[in-house]
């Protein structure tokens, strides 16, 4: 996976598509992002570079409540490489 611009657009299409508001705020988040799940709302730490926000981003979306059957065809295949990444790390 490349660490671009489009690769984050990409994965905040994901966030998008599932109802969550991608916000980039300055703040002390221990981990990067803030998540107000009442509000699906992820706020990310603004100050974080490209791949900062995509890695922080894959880290993240495992954890949310995603409708797969919600997303586009080119969003589930990203978000499948993210669960595959995030399973391959984990083992």
């Amino acid at each position: 996976m490349k660490y671009n611009q489009t690769t984050l657009k990409k994965l905040e299409n994901i966030l998008d598509e599932c109802g969550y508001i991608v916000r980039y705020e300055r703040g002390s988040f221990q981990s990067g992002y803030c998540i107000l799940e009442d509000k699906k709302v992820v706020v990310l730490n603004k100050f974080l570079n490209p791949e900062g926000r995509i890695n922080t981003l894959m880290d993240l979306i495992p954890s949310l409540n995603v409708n797969y059957d919600m997303l586009t065809k080119d969003s589930q295949k990203m978000y499948d490489e993210v669960i595959l990444k995030n399973e391959t790390l984990e083992k």
